[in-house]
């Protein structure tokens, strides 16, 4: 658009890829965001500075800030969003439902004011019946949100909810709702001018979420017809309407499985899976937003919006896909997937070599595809996820990778407890039959590929290419995952082709295979002598003393590859057995670097397993540490506003042993 730009960084983000690709960049402060990208004074000297005509807000921090937009009218610079006087009306989830009930919007059964402490918020959850969802009033992204069951677990949402709100949002007011079962996650994506027009868009759905906040959206929705589409886009934009509203903006509701649908809130801003509707609906949303703030008039009406094909987001974390919890570190190798920008987009602030701190989401990358069907879409993300390499942090690529070759997910079948329902001890792809002959063969391959070369180096002489037409058959013994090894026999049939025989029993051959010796990624086909033939691509990790480590369908696996001497010596090789103690109750460690919020617990307390312990805050999300069993505690090590390091000891237990003897200690006295 010819629009020059300008990046405001914290120190932590000096290096980022967003302060590389603007024209200008301005330091805003220290990494905490209270003093950086949440410091009015601090950006209003950047504008000042810089002399910028107009902010993008971008997804966060004040992006649905009222008291921000009236700054910057202050001074004369324009915000690339809404008013603010619709900002306060919509970013307020208490009043926002009160203005969706005067305008005949569907609401959700709750409580329409200000929770005052913990009682009260039981009394609500009484009145209204279990299960409730305790929500912050000015949060979004899932800060700030719990579901209570009884009321212990709305005792614990309200401090933790609270708490959470206040420091991501500088606000803790909370409200209390009725919690939808089955429910699934339907936004409208809404798009106004200054002038009076608001179109809708068609609806992304977010379903699959892990505390409360998005892993995978796609456009449009398997479960919304066209009958529903008009009519929750209807309401959608009678609500703009009914506050002026203009700019992108979101309507997010939940519908149960009889697609009755529920208003849940508004995003004043642009949200983070703006790009699967941008794919099916050819619209640019930021350049809409920029040409809005403009006072231009929309340049088209609702009946010109269409649905092309079918798109999906990725949120790709640094993050433990087992335990949902955030990891941090340097990204040693980064390389993000290859392919035409109409079938994959990848929007990411990071590049190889950047850290990912404790300090923001651990957000690393929006993975999007698009494709003419639902199925093609998905079959381009599978493809994306298995070439996508990432070294240095632990992330969420193999749950991601699963869920996307999921039974229920491909037919559609989804709701918001989607992952807890399917991947609940998600400890990466579980092996079928199918994909272990996909490992034991390619690995085969590339192991005998691996061999020439070493063949090739020792006898010298000719082309590495002649030598692997001269060594046409190899055995080997290959185990996956520390499993029972299987007997491969593999011979070279033709140029990048080869035969492989697992126990004697299974054929397997591998074709167009692709690899170049010590490259991350392999591609070949593979046809079974049971099965179809099917393409596939690994990466190969790193070699290993006896073998490889080659990553399939997202999740690691180590390769054990043996001669048959080597297989038949280890057979009288003693296994060392290691007596692992339980330190499960005697020392409670972060789980994560982060900051301690509060402690709950003295030393020589007596708790009760599941009793609260110590809250640890890490990338704005609050981690309740409980007891893991009933016990005495020995040792506190921490205080609130400590910054911890991950498995750094929290608290100590008194162990048994210690415990007896104290005990026996005050019998005898």
């Amino acid at each position: 658009m010819g629009i020059k730009t300008v990046a405001i960084y914290s120190d932590a983000d000096a290096n980022s890829l967003h302060v590389r690709m603007a024209d200008e960049a301005v330091r805003v402060g220290p990494p905490p965001s209270s003093k950086s990208y949440l410091s009015i004074p601090n950006i209003v000297g950047a504008i000042s500075q810089t002399g910028a005509q107009a902010v993008h807000p971008g997804y966060g921090f004040l992006s649905e800030n009222s008291h921000f937009v009236d700054s910057l009218d202050g001074i004369g610079c324009t915000f690339i969003g809404p008013n603010a006087k619709a900002i306060a009306a919509m970013g307020d989830k208490i009043q926002s439902k009160i203005i969706a009930l005067d305008a005949k919007v569907n609401t959700i059964p709750g409580h329409n004011g200000v929770v005052r402490d913990t009682e009260h918020v039981v009394e609500i959850a009484r009145s209204i019946r279990y299960p409730v969802m305790i929500k912050a009033s000015a949060g979004g992204g899932g800060k700030g949100m719990r579901i209570a069951w009884n009321d212990r677990e709305a005792r614990d949402a309200f401090k933790i909810s609270s708490s959470e709100a206040l420091s991501s949002f500088g606000d803790d007011r909370l409200l209390v709702e009725k919690f939808v079962e089955e429910p699934r996650h339907i936004e409208i994506q809404l798009i106004g001018d200054k002038h009076g027009n608001v179109i809708y868009l068609p609806e992304r759905e977010c379903s699959i979420q892990r505390r409360n906040q998005k892993v995978i959206e796609e456009a449009p929705s398997t479960h919304i017809d066209q009958h529903t589409r008009k009519l929750m886009g209807e309401q959608a934009v009678a609500l703009a309407k009914k506050v002026g509203y203009y700019s992108a903006g979101t309507c997010e509701f939940l519908v149960d499985p009889k697609r009755n649908f529920y208003f849940l809130e508004m995003n004043t801003r642009l949200q983070v899976e703006h790009p699967v509707t941008e794919y099916i609906t050819g619209l640019d949303l930021v350049e809409q937003m920029i040409r809005v703030a403009a006072s231009q008039h929309l340049s088209f009406e609702q009946s010109d919006v269409k649905i092309n094909g079918w798109a999906f987001e990725s949120r790709v974390y640094a993050e433990d896909p087992e335990t949902y919890m955030p990891t941090i570190g340097t990204l040693d190798k980064y390389i993000e997937p290859k392919g035409s920008q109409d079938e994959i987009r990848c929007d990411s602030g990071i590049v190889e070599g950047s850290e990912i701190t404790v300090h923001y989401d651990p957000l690393i990358c929006k993975l999007c595809t698009h494709g003419e069907t639902r199925d093609n879409a998905i079959a381009t993300m599978q493809h994306a996820l298995d070439t996508y390499m990432i070294k240095g942090v632990t992330h969420n690529i193999p749950l991601l990778r699963d869920v996307f070759s999921h039974p229920r997910f491909i037919a559609g079948s989804l709701s918001t407890s989607f992952l807890a329902e399917e991947y609940s001890d998600h400890k990466g792809h579980k092996l079928t039959t199918e994909t272990r002959e996909e490992l034991v063969a390619i690995a085969s391959v590339v192991h005998a590929l691996r061999d020439t070369r070493k063949r090739h180096w020792i006898q010298g002489g000719g082309s590495l290419a002649e030598h692997i037409i001269d060594c046409t058959a190899w055995t080997f013994h290959v185990a996956v995952a520390q499993k029972e090894a299987s007997k491969v026999a593999i011979k070279r049939t033709a140029p990048h082709t080869y035969q492989v025989t697992v126990d004697d029993a299974v054929s397997v051959d591998v074709g167009n295979m692709d690899w170049a010796l010590e490259s991350p990624i392999i591609r070949a086909s593979v046809q079974s002598s049971k099965g179809g033939s099917r393409n596939v691509t690994m990466q190969y990790i790193s070699r290993d003393v006896l073998g490889y480590t080659i990553q399939h369908r997202g999740t690691k696996f180590p390769i054990t590859v043996k001669t048959p001497l080597q297989h038949q010596l280890s057979k009288h090789m003693q296994i060392t057995s290691h007596s692992a103690h339980d330190t499960t109750c005697t020392t409670i460690l972060s789980p994560m670097p982060g900051t301690v919020v509060s402690i709950s617990v003295t030393a020589g307390q007596t708790v009760a397993q599941g009793a609260e312990l110590v809250v640890v805050e890490a990338m704005k999300m609050q981690n309740v540490l409980r007891a893991p069993c009933d016990g005495v505690i020995r040792a506190v090590h921490v205080q609130p506003g400590d910054s911890v390091g991950g498995d750094e000891i929290l608290i100590e237990f008194e162990d048994e042993v210690a415990l007896e003897e104290k005990t026996a200690s005050k019998e005898q006295h």
